[in-house]
């Protein structure tokens, strides 16, 4: 999961990008990038890291420019090292410059067709630079001066025909203006926001809502699936379909975890569909334990507060905050490695003994994925005096990857793959253990809006919306996803310091 933006601005958009990239850095705290343009020059500031690390004085002041595009990323498969930090450039047509989140469930063919077909060179194992390198091909052959938006219309076209799998996508053509689109069945989020300024019209392409809002921009709409947006430097946006919408079915996974609380996708609060998860599982409890015996509900920081909180309500049994949270710790699902997910836990939660101490503890989280996090914090609970520890999932069990872009275990490592619900609880170490139903968790985040009737939620059910995941290719990513293949790629060593003009 990456997070992405794009501005074209009637001032510079350099600190604007960057305080961007530090609301998004939720979607991703493993390298950050920023690339802008100031005319024909071009210039560029990535490296792995969080962007408060990344971005240093001298590297902001050298990145000027009224238009540009940013990136914060977490590893995805295959895509480890500080050298694949985005956004990605080629030199031809014009000097393209790309920001990725999503993933590409045909990169192994496409990249074959690039090198052998396409005559273009590939410097990395990442899709991203696949992607983009198609879109610049695609851009070569409809264009041969300056491109008209129907130019890059014609190219993002062709990207949907070759591109399969779930993907967002922000653009910088050097000396053009700034594009993105989205896959055609919207897996992966992307919103388009404007700002009138006394200079004219500015435009932004960001991952969430809520980094319009701190910017200062009015939410226009989400981009449609299927559909691209180009902005010229003369602040003229262009939209056009530039693919059939197939079902529009938007990542449930982003409602559950990645997305901010306060953000808006497709339409749906994802506050609100957090608050009836919680509404939700409080009537799953009810049904199947109406004599109960849960003395207080605790959350597990910080996605899981809200569907705590209501939980809470409908249960009328106390709501307390059990745990610290240090905050200067990154969120442990998308952090690189097994070894570094267990170090961190004990270090990122402390448990207030008070709030545990003798009773019947329900511990609320947004989803179980692997387990090892769930049973290190049932152990602080049960190390804090609780005398039973029940265990709450707002989200139903993770049995099968993801693979649109979300690189959160293969299968083997997901702790509910081939096991029941008892055998789960029994390995966490949870006295009893309530999973959302999948059911109930599609209608909790499809109540405010009609229009989306269904979601991706292929890590629960293993139905993968493009019709096109074959078991050949889940071995593949099994492989790719596995902590050992990971090791083995991070001992690439890391890319340059300073910003450069290229």
């Amino acid at each position: 999961m990456c997070g992405l933006v794009g501005i074209v601005g009637t001032a510079p958009v350099n600190q604007r990008i960057y305080d961007a990239l530090t609301v998004l850095q939720h979607r991703g705290q493993d390298a950050a990038g920023i690339m802008t343009m100031d005319e024909h020059a071009l210039f560029v500031r990535k490296d792995a890291g969080l962007v408060r690390d990344v971005f240093r004085d001298e590297d902001m002041r050298q990145l000027s420019g009224n238009a540009g595009i940013g990136h914060v990323r977490y590893p995805t498969a295959g895509c480890d090292s500080a050298d694949e930090a985005q956004p990605f450039y080629v030199n031809a047509p014009f000097g393209i410059g790309l920001g990725h989140n999503g993933n590409l469930t045909n990169a192994v063919e496409l990249s074959r067709t690039m090198v052998e077909e396409d005559r273009r060179h590939l410097n990395t194992r990442s899709d991203s630079e696949v992607l983009l390198n198609v879109f610049a091909s695609e851009l070569q052959r409809s264009t041969a001066a300056c491109p008209a938006p129907t130019d890059v219309f014609r190219a993002i076209e062709g990207v949907f025909r070759r591109c399969r799998g779930g993907y967002a996508v922000v653009m910088l053509i050097v000396g053009h203006g700034i594009a993105g689109f989205r896959d055609p069945h919207g897996i992966r989020p992307l919103v388009l926001g404007k700002r009138k300024t006394a200079r004219g019209l500015e435009w932004m392409l960001a991952s969430e809502s809520v980094a319009l809002d701190m910017l200062g921009f009015t939410l226009e709409r989400d981009v449609a699936p299927g559909e691209a947006i180009y902005v010229d430097m003369h602040g003229r946006m262009h939209s056009q379909q530039c693919a059939p919408p197939g079902r529009h079915t938007p990542c449930i996974f982003e409602y559950v975890y990645f997305a901010r609380p306060d953000s808006i996708i497709d339409n749906i609060s994802v506050h609100k569909a957090r608050m009836r998860m919680g509404e939700k599982l409080a009537e799953k409890i009810q049904r199947l334990r109406p004599e109960h015996d849960i003395d207080v509900v605790i959350p597990i920081p910080d996605t899981s507060r809200t569907s705590a909180l209501q939980l809470a309500l409908a249960l009328s049994v106390k709501y307390r905050e059990g745990f610290v949270k240090n905050r200067y710790i990154g969120r442990t699902f998308i952090m690189p490695g097994q070894d570094m997910r267990q170090k961190s836990v004990r270090g990122k939660l402390n448990a207030i003994d008070l709030e545990f101490r003798g009773r019947t503890v329900l511990l609320v989280d947004d989803s179980i994925v692997r387990g090892t996090t769930s049973a290190q914090i049932i152990e602080l609970a049960r190390e804090a005096g609780a005398k039973k520890v029940y265990f709450a999932s707002a989200a139903p069990p993770v049995r099968f990857p993801n693979v649109y872009g979300i690189d959160m275990a293969v299968a083997s490592e997901l702790v509910a793959s081939g096991r029941s619900e008892e055998d789960v609880a029994a390995s966490i170490g949870a006295d009893w253990l309530i999973y959302q139903d999948l059911e109930d968790l599609v209608a909790a985040c499809r109540h405010d809006d009609a229009r989306i009737t269904a979601f991706d939620t292929s890590c629960f059910s293993g139905e993968y919306v493009t019709g096109d995941v074959t078991r050949e290719f889940l071995a593949r990513i099994e492989h790719e996803r596995s902590d050992g293949a990971r090791a083995q790629r991070l001992l690439d060593l890391p890319g340059g310091r300073t910003a450069r003009a290229i």
